[in-house]
């Protein structure tokens, strides 16, 4: 017996080297909460101190088991080089987790489920909508023209989906899901000709008006607001679209702010599983105390907003019957504690009534009404990051409640104050 042992400890010796001497990462949960659908971004350097690749390789991660690891290569500066990848996992509480990382050339590169999606269709003389993965949007100054799918750019995960008006109206807007999946290629075709009226995916949940929506952005300076719209140029470029994460920009020049002309950029990125996106805005050209300004319409809310603090984020957030379908719906932004600015309300006048009429063919008013916002201290070309949150009741039971609602926010508040380790 005792030279069976011996043998099995000597085989396990030689595993264990083998698979030592295998470029591997070790990633660390330091929370004592579960991390279901964790997206780790590691860029090139990090991963040629690992493993050495050609240019004509890149790189996959397999766990302990051997099995592949949902993951993507990323070009993110345009150059024609990969810069980023990111790697989908699973973490338990206090987990930690080893990858192997192996080279396949770019043709071997294996498929992935892809759980988010990007999408702006620009519409064509046969009335069809091609997507572009970069395009300028019609000036504000030559009236009114609807030109984009859904009237839109969006995004989504394989919770929910959400879509930015691709004119000068720039805001911001939401559809809810009833099930797991990707819709809005499907926006304007045939299979979803009426995104207002609820089907069996969902439904267009939001009503915007002249408010700043789900997530708009705006400046504020001396406490007036100056809505990101009606700029001179407004562009967008797709980044990365894939299995474990979408990421395209919103490009502005010519945003007149009290007399002066300010550039901006917005990325978006999303990830699967989440009910938030991210945004990093970056304004040039501003003064010293501006503040970036996001914000939720409360054009249909009944009871009073909240704000609370979790982890190193700040939460301003809405909960009530007020969907368009008249059932619960929830919203939030997250901003990082150390650059929250002003919370607040707008009037709740209607503007377009009293004559401030912008988009005459929607009735809107670039004058931002109907909002609860949360100001965040910025810098002149450094981004500054924040997460729009939404539910809708209809999708699940725990979104019924605000209760509900704010335990999944303190969750993920947590959840972004104690990012995975990387050792």
């Amino acid at each position: 017996m005792k030279t069976n042992y011996l043998l099995l400890f000597l085989l396990a010796t030689v595993i264990f080297s083998c698979s030592n001497n295998q470029p591997s990462i070790t990633l660390i949960n330091p929370l004592d909460v579960d991390k279901p659908d964790e997206v780790i971004i590691l860029s090139r350097e990090q991963v040629n101190e690992k493993i050495s690749l050609t240019d004509e390789q890149l790189p996959v991660f397999k766990n302990e088991a051997g099995n592949l690891v949902p993951s993507q290569v990323d070009d993110l500066n345009g150059d024609g080089n990969w810069d980023e990848v990111a790697v989908l996992l699973a973490f338990g509480a206090n987990e930690t987790k080893m990858l192997i990382i192996e080279p396949v050339s770019e043709n071997e590169y294996p498929s992935f489920e892809k759980r988010t999606n990007l999408r702006l269709g620009i519409i064509q003389d046969d009335g069809t909508y091609k997507e572009v993965d970069a395009y300028d949007a019609l000036p504000c100054t030559g009236g009114f023209e609807i030109i984009a799918q859904g009237e839109s750019v969006s995004w989504e995960n394989d919770k929910i989906a959400f879509r930015n008006y691709f004119d000068c109206r720039n805001v911001k807007d939401l559809f809810g899901k009833l099930l797991p999946g990707l819709i809005i290629d499907k926006i304007h075709t045939e299979e979803i000709t009426n995104y207002h009226d609820l089907d069996d995916w969902g439904m267009d949940v939001l009503h915007c008006g002249s408010s700043l929506g789900s997530g708009g952005v705006a400046l504020m300076r001396n406490d007036s607001l100056f809505r990101l719209g009606s700029t001179k140029k407004y562009s967008y470029q797709k980044l990365t679209e894939g299995p474990v994460r979408s990421v395209f920009e919103l490009r502005y020049s010519g945003w007149e702010v009290d007399g002066e002309m300010l550039e901006a950029v917005e990325r978006i990125s999303i990830y699967p599983g989440k009910y938030w996106f991210e945004s990093d805005v970056t304004v040039n050209g501003r003064r010293e105390g501006d503040q970036i300004v996001t914000g939720i319409v409360t054009s249909m809310l009944k009871r009073e907003p909240f704000e609370f603090q979790a982890g190193d984020f700040q939460c301003i957030g809405t909960h009530d019957v007020q969907s368009l379908n008249n059932d619960e719906l929830g919203m939030a932004v997250l901003v990082p504690k150390n650059e929250t600015g002003k919370i607040g309300r707008t009037t709740d006048i209607n503007f377009f009534k009293l004559g401030y009429q912008t988009v005459v063919e929607k009735s809107f008013s670039n004058i931002i009404s109907e909002t609860y916002y949360i100001g965040q201290k910025c810098k002149d070309k450094v981004p500054a990051k924040h997460y729009f949150a939404a539910v809708w009741g209809l999708e699940k039971d725990q979104w019924k409640t605000e209760d509900g609602f704010k335990q999944y926010l303190r969750e993920e508040m947590n959840k972004l104050s104690g990012e995975i380790v990387i050792q």
